[in-house]
């Protein structure tokens, strides 16, 4: 028999994916919906928001685009740290104590330094923007939160996650939608970019979702886990490698509007304490996800 999963964020990039899955019949889990719209900084739209009791949460749910914390940091806190307070309160008066996966970011670590590489779970965590330091606090609360109710708590701390859906403000699928209208005839072959010279550890998305099933499956409660690829890619290197997948030539330009402040040069996680406790690895490899990725800004740019 399947359980029934309650998952905030669900209208969010992340969300759509884990919908998608969820739909599909070798599923070991079915989507409990809201009773109602609800507004997490809301406390009174979230009283009747359960017809039954969930047999777990994921808490994806969350103001996650840094320019706008640094612009609003206190809209910022109020909904990554208000938010996940008044959900779990909700929770709590509903009678909720099953598995509860707080889904935090790679951010939280900041700047750390190139001989501390990989990253793992005992890198301390020193937060660079409004953002970072919103999710390391809702991180606390959730832990504590496990440690008082004695509910079954996990963190997820997830790296860059690429796939298709996802908005173009973030830098992967802006390069793709630019690519796409370069390839469609739509502009110059001129692509605007930040500083693409840093590397990453991107994750396919698909990959990331199955890596919070694992968790609430195999995962120990109070502990906090990497989600990661456990290699780092040059930006560049994503964006030559998304144009040759579309056959064009094209013209790196810098947008000083894309540049970002806090920016770490390079940055590799590791997934060791992940795989060891549920298994999981990454099955999905870059020209795969760029290949979908590329596929569907064909189609999405057609449409704009």
């Amino acid at each position: 028999m399947k359980r029934s999963l309650f998952i905030t964020g669900l209208g969010g990039f992340v969300g759509q994916h884990i919908q998608s899955r969820l739909m599909l019949d070798d599923s070991a889990w079915e989507l409990l919906p809201a009773a109602s719209p609800y507004d997490l900084t809301k406390p009174q739209s979230l009283v009747d928001l359960w017809p039954q009791l969930p047999d777990a949460v994921i808490h994806l749910a969350g103001q996650t685009f840094v320019p706008e914390a640094f612009r609003d940091p206190a809209r910022t806190f109020e909904i990554n740290l208000l938010g996940t307070l008044n959900l779990l309160q909700a929770l709590k008066a509903r009678g909720f104590n099953g598995p509860f996966l707080y889904v935090s970011s790679g951010d939280v670590y900041g700047q750390v330094d190139e001989a501390a590489l990989p990253i793992t779970e005992q890198q301390p965590p020193c937060p660079r923007n409004p953002y970072a330091v919103s999710k390391l606090s809702a991180e606390h609360l959730c832990l504590q939160w496990g440690l008082s109710e004695d509910w079954p708590v996990l963190v997820a701390r997830p790296f860059n996650h690429i796939g298709t859906g996802q908005k173009d403000s973030f830098v992967i699928a802006s390069a793709a939608r630019q690519i796409s209208r370069i390839r469609q005839g739509l502009q110059g072959p001129q692509l605007e970019v930040g500083d693409i010279d840093v590397t990453r550890d991107f994750l396919d998305v698909d990959d990331v979702i199955s890596a919070y099933f694992a968790l609430l499956e195999k995962g120990l409660p109070g502990q906090v886990y990497n989600i990661c690829s456990g290699h780092e890619q040059s930006i560049r290197s994503l964006i030559e490698q998304l144009a040759d997948l579309a056959g064009i030539e094209l013209q790196l330009v810098q947008d000083p509007a894309r540049m970002r402040r806090a920016d770490q040069r390079r940055v590799r996680g590791s997934h060791q304490r992940l795989a060891r406790t549920t298994g999981w690895t990454p099955q999905i490899s870059t020209q795969q996800s760029l290949r979908a990725i590329l596929s569907d800004w064909e189609q999405r740019v057609k449409q704009e």
